[in-house]
């Protein structure tokens, strides 16, 4: 079944990719359900940016948490019923924000969401290595964060627009709907997404009992790589339209399509970061390395102001580009590093990372951002992502101990 030395016909490869990467999309889509609503949220009820951002925090603890047990479920039951229940949970979550008056009730609204998010990776990442034939897995993979960048773009644009039209409440019940519509079309499809998975007692290869992959200083490298590159993201997503408002004096609307630039840029750079990744599939450690640092690079001059506010959105928005670029090669970094039978237990682990760095982000740069330090909030970032190509360096050094 896929990911093996049969190469099945590009139709079949093509088709869980699109429901794959259809599925990745409303994951990230869940990841700005509140933080794009934020400005809203201060206006109607007065919170401060440090109570905001635990908002954020309290998603990404609770998706990290469920992320490293959602690996052990896929390997035992398969990825396909677990990624029904998640889309179910974004349903739910969206309603009961369209009618949140409290902060109480937000906070469920984050539990219900990061719950939801909590087994995209190993859920993804198992059909993938399991349904694509496996010369087409940097292509596959490019897809996979091409789509998730496609969800965090539209985000900004359909909560902007919705909530203009209709109002926030409104724009929440047509994300339910989104979802709706998602989960409609994955049970329409279902059988492209069946996988197998490890009955209990089974022996494993190479991965050992349940927890022996954890004794694998690779994994936790690849855990720290994800960490700290998505602290900055973090920075990203909650508090580059304050900020871009703050420091160059754009609307709510220029700022937030500078956001959507952004995903829209790294979108086109994980576009041609498959065809990076394929042909250089040996070197990925490398390729993410530098990738990651020319991102940097581009953050600091952002947070300089050098080019005027004009600039300064192009600047950021090709921050995004030079990230994605390194997507495709990020994932076979990690492919490498993965023990043969523990695939959604590897995902689940390493990839929390990504929420532990969207759960720490809010709290130390929300404090920044209370204190005005807005310039400061995007070079602090961008020397977070300068730390992350040392765990990518360190990721490619130790892969070869499982060879």
């Amino acid at each position: 079944m896929g990911s093996t030395s049969e190469v099945l016909p590009w139709r079949d490869d093509a088709k869980v990719m699109g429901l794959v990467g259809m599925a990745h999309a409303s994951s990230h889509f869940s990841h700005l359900l509140l933080p794009l609503m934020f400005p809203v949220f201060m206006r109607d009820f007065g919170w401060s940016f440090s109570e905001l951002g635990l908002l954020s925090t309290l998603f990404f603890v609770v998706s990290g948490a469920g992320q490293a047990c959602a690996g052990f479920v896929v390997d035992r039951w398969g990825a396909r019923p677990v990624l029904f229940a998640s889309q179910l949970l974004f349903i739910t979550a969206c309603v009961l924000a369209s009618t949140a008056t409290s902060y109480g009730a937000l906070m469920v609204v984050a539990i219900l969401a990061g719950l939801g998010n909590a087994p995209f990776h190993p859920v993804d990442f198992t059909i993938l290595n399991q349904r694509v034939s496996t010369p087409r897995l940097g292509y596959a993979f490019s897809v996979h964060g091409l789509t998730g960048n496609l969800g965090w773009a539209i985000a900004p644009a359909f909560f902007t627009l919705g909530t203009a039209l209709w109002g926030w409440r409104q724009a929440f019940l047509a994300a339910a709907g989104v979802y709706a519509l998602v989960l409609a079309v994955l049970w329409w499809n279902r059988v492209h997404l069946r996988t197998t998975w490890t009955p209990r007692g089974s022996s494993q290869p190479v991965a050992g009992n349940d927890f022996s992959f954890m004794r694998l200083p690779v994994v936790w490298w690849c855990f720290g790589f994800f960490l700290l590159s998505t602290v900055t993201l973090a920075v990203v997503q909650n508090f580059s339209v304050p900020i871009l408002k703050a420091l160059h004096g754009v609307s709510l609307e220029v700022a937030s399509m500078t956001l959507t630039a952004y995903m829209l840029f790294g979108a086109l750079g994980m576009l041609m970061g498959g065809f990076v990744a394929a042909k250089f599939a040996a070197s990925s450690d490398r390729i993410v390395a530098i990738c990651m640092a020319s991102a940097a690079v581009l953050m600091a001059v952002s947070a300089s102001g050098v080019f005027g506010h004009t600039g300064t959105l192009w600047v950021l928005a090709l921050t995004g580009f030079a990230v994605g670029i390194g997507g495709p090669s990020r994932d076979l970094m990690i492919k490498k590093a993965t023990p043969k039978g523990a695939t959604g237990r590897v995902y689940g682990l390493v990839y929390s990372g990504l929420d532990v760095g969207f759960a720490l982000s809010p709290l130390l740069f929300g404090v920044m951002m209370d204190k005005g330090w807005y310039s400061a909030t995007l070079l602090g970032a961008a020397l977070v992502l300068l730390l992350s190509v040392v765990a990518a360096l360190g990721v490619g050094r130790r892969t070869g101990a499982l060879a």
